[in-house]
């Protein structure tokens, strides 16, 4: 069993922290003095990564492994599911005015980012199993 980081804790609890304010942008932008966004799809979307990332560092943190391996399959999945998430959040009711062509590029990311994160939790389920 490895030894439980306190680095990592740290790290995710700064992503938590840092991606619950940039999905929250609207609502604390002014209250911190940055600039305004035309829309809050940017900072959005980079809250969800940021949030992603202190998931994929808190499965780290409880993984029973031992030896350096990073943030793994679990990780990936958190980040990928948490950014493609928040972005069928934008295309549904977002509100957002784009092309078709930018609509069908979204719709394409999110699915495959959604895709690809049921491969990963397909393989490191079946990987667990045997």
């Amino acid at each position: 069993m490895k030894k439980p980081s306190i680095a990592l804790v740290v790290d995710a609890f700064i992503n938590y922290a840092l991606g619950v304010l940039c999905l929250l942008y609207p609502f604390v932008a002014p209250a911190l003095g940055v600039p305004p966004a035309e829309n809050f799809f940017y900072p959005s979307i980079l809250g969800a990564v940021l949030f992603g990332i202190g998931i994929a560092l808190t499965i780290e943190f409880f993984r029973k492994d031992s030896g350096p391996v990073g943030l793994g399959l679990g990780g990936a999945v958190a980040i990928n599911l948490t950014g493609g998430a928040v972005l069928i959040l934008w295309l549904v009711w977002g509100g957002l005015a784009i092309p078709a062509r930018g609509c069908a590029f979204l719709w394409g990311l999110a699915l495959l980012l959604i895709l690809i994160s049921g491969y990963e939790l397909y393989v490191d389920l079946k990987d667990d199993q045997g």
